[in-house]
Formats: C-alpha cells, structure tokens, sequence
C-alpha cells in the first residue's frame, strides 16, 4: 500500500511540474519576442481576433478539443487534462504580468535568446513529464495521438506532432493577418525551433525519465 501511494505521488507530482513548466514555455516564449510555440500561436493569433485574453480563449478551444478527444482517444483523458486546461493560459498570463509589467524585465537581444532556450526546453520536458505520468494530457496534446491512431501508426509520434504544430501556426498566422495585428509578435524563431524541435525532444525526455524512475 505504501509503495503504491509513493507511486501516485510521484505520478502526481510529474503532472503537476509538467503542467507549470508548460505555462513557463508560453510565457518564455511570449516575453522572448521571436515568436511562441504553436498552439500560443493559434491561439493568440484567434484571440487577437476576437479580442478576447488569451487564457479565456485557450480555455474554450481546449473544451472544444476535448469532445474530439472524448470520441476518439478517450485514454488520453484524465485529471491532469482537466489541469491543463484550466492552469496553463493564466499561468502564461500571470508570469507575464510579472515579469514584463511589474519587476520590468528589460528585453534585451541577450534575455530575448535566454528566454527563447528556456521556453524550447520548458515545452518539451514539460510535455515529457505530464505524459509520463499519465494522469492525463492537454486536448492539444492528445491531436498527435489522433493522428497516429487515424494513420494506423505508419506517422510516428515525432512526426504527427510536427504535422499537428504547423497546421495551427498556419491557422493562427492567419486569423492575426485577418486582424490586422504584427505577425511577427507570434511567428518567428521560437515557432519554428518549437515545432521542428518539440516532438524529438518530448520522445528525448520521456526516454530518460522513464529510465530514471525505473531504477
């Protein structure tokens, strides 16, 4: 009984450190200046849109998301989707605010590059440890799985990701453009360093997580 109590601990405290680092992710990448990760792109390019915070509209496509997940990889539900869902936008908006709005983090090219690393890494360990977990997984997260399940495996993890990421840059470049809003403020380096490099680097972390907790 012990054992299996240390076990959901540990279970849930990977969700809930990979659920944070997440939220760090967005947040680097949006104080960083080159651009966010894909699903912050889409959806701070719709929520330019409809002028709507970022949390709020993260929250709602997320819902939405989730009825897709429900009727297809329902597995991938769990407390830790629910988390996800609700955490990772405010925490973005709230280390933001923070940062940028009351200590003044002075964005200089330096910070900026320190700032795009940090977010690169924060996306993939983060992502890396929730799954791993396996309390769950942000609806977003769950599309690469669909995609894998709906191609009969033949497209691996790494690659329905990278298919996954650039269809919502594609669709939140576009919805800024729509609103007259800088493209540049959501596409740039960070957006595509995130979306060529997240889905290695998620296999990469769970690889060496995975083999850290069995010992």
């Amino acid at each position: 009984m012990k054992e299996e109590t240390h076990y959901d601990m540990k279970r849930i405290l990977l969700m809930f450190a990979g659920i944070f680092l997440i939220g760090m992710c967005v947040a680097s990448y949006r104080m960083s200046g080159f651009g966010v990760d894909a699903f912050s792109c889409m959806n701070l390019g719709v929520s330019g849109f409809l002028h709507m915070s970022f949390g709020t509209w993260q929250l709602l496509i997320n819902a939405v998301l989730l009825i897709i997940v429900w009727f297809t990889v329902r597995y991938c539900i769990g407390l830790g989707t629910i988390v996800n869902m609700v955490f990772v936008g405010y925490t973005a908006d709230f280390l933001c605010w923070l940062f940028v709005e009351q200590i003044g983090l002075s964005a200089t090219v330096p910070v900026r590059i320190v700032l795009l690393l940090m977010g690169t890494l924060f996306a993939s360990l983060g992502c890396a440890c929730y799954m791993i977990a396996q309390m769950g997984i942000a609806p977003y997260d769950s599309v690469t799985f669909i995609i894998v399940k709906y191609t009969r495996e033949k497209l691996p993890f790494r690659f329905a990701r990278m298919l996954s990421d650039f269809v919502t840059i594609l669709l939140g470049v576009s919805f800024c453009m729509m609103a007259g809003n800088r493209v540049w403020e959501i596409l740039g380096l960070g957006t595509v360093v995130n979306a060529f490099c997240n889905g290695p680097l998620i296999q990469f972390f769970r690889d060496r997580i995975e083999a850290i907790l069995k010992k």
